[in-house]
């Protein structure tokens, strides 16, 4: 195995992962919108990829209907602390799908791939 996924209901729920376990020492190697979910990556001390995603639309079938006419830009990388910090500010869910899009919660580098965070 070298990935697998897990679906949050909502993006709070994902959020709130987040911030549990970077309050463990657990950071991400990655974090992205891509159009369709917001999804953050982690790699287990066996170098699997864990993939901690929720949808960005009401629904499987919005998704699915959405996915029929991609926009150009799909995948966006993101700060999840940016995303936090304006979730707390009182920015709704879809709010921050669109300013994920529009590069405001961009990271301040370059994610490094190929690094442990564990």
């Amino acid at each position: 195995m070298q990935h697998i996924a897990f679906a949050y209901d909502c993006l709070d729920d994902l959020l709130g992962t987040y911030l549990r376990l970077k309050d463990k020492g657990m950071f991400p190697l990655w974090a992205a919108d891509q159009f369709f979910q917001t999804a953050i990556y982690y790699e287990d001390p066996d170098g699997n990829i864990i993939e901690l995603n929720t949808n960005n639309f009401a629904d499987d079938w919005t998704v699915t209907e959405q996915l029929k006419a991609l926009p150009a830009q799909v995948h966006v990388n993101v700060d999840p602390e940016k995303m936090v910090a304006a979730r707390w500010a009182g920015a709704s869910a879809w709010e921050l799908h669109e300013r994920a899009v529009a590069g405001e919660f961009s990271p301040a580098g370059s994610y490094e791939l190929h690094t442990t965070r564990w």
